[in-house]
């Protein structure tokens, strides 16, 4: 049901210029036009969780910026609501074949699904090229990365945030 109440949503997404206002309170200037590069119900998305880790109390400015551009890399490709959930299916029931089909480079029919693979890895390299600090290019490359300890604290909440959102 939780899919589904994510798939309606991002068809009826929608981003204010309040919202493009906020986002610019947590950007380097080079950096919003990340934020701008991306399809209006991501963008629903990231303002989605940077307001959540915000209702948590959040305020580590890295963090609220790696909210806003978790999931910028995904523009490397036209990664629609269909794509995403293939994705997550193939994720959840067919992880081995998933993992054969994102080997390579993103060419053809398979570059939107190897561009969701690869989207922390992509989006943390333009985040570090737009001025980034290196606290939130960690946290943009790691974003579906198990979490491997208290370390991980900040990154581990992001999660918890997006994964609600």
């Amino acid at each position: 049901m939780y899919r589904v109440r994510q798939f309606i949503t991002a068809l009826t997404a929608h981003v204010s210029d309040s919202d493009m206002t906020e986002v610019d309170m947590h950007l380097p200037p080079n950096a919003r036009s990340l934020f701008r590069r991306m399809p209006c119900d991501g963008q629903a998305h990231a303002l989605r969780v940077l307001r959540g880790l915000k209702q948590r109390g959040e305020t580590n400015p890295s963090m609220l910026a790696a909210a806003l551009l978790h999931d910028v890399g995904k523009t490397a490709a036209r990664i629609g609501p269909v794509t995403r959930s293939i994705y997550v299916l193939m994720q959840n029931f067919a992880p081995r074949q998933l993992e054969r089909l994102t080997q390579g480079s993103a060419k053809g029919w398979r570059a939107p699904i190897i561009a969701q693979h690869q989207h922390p890895r992509v989006g943390a390299s333009w985040a570090s090229d737009a001025g980034c600090d290196a606290l939130t290019v960690s946290l943009i490359a790691r974003h579906q990365d198990h979490v491997a300890g208290k370390e991980d604290h900040l990154l581990k909440i992001l999660q918890e945030v997006d994964n609600r959102n």
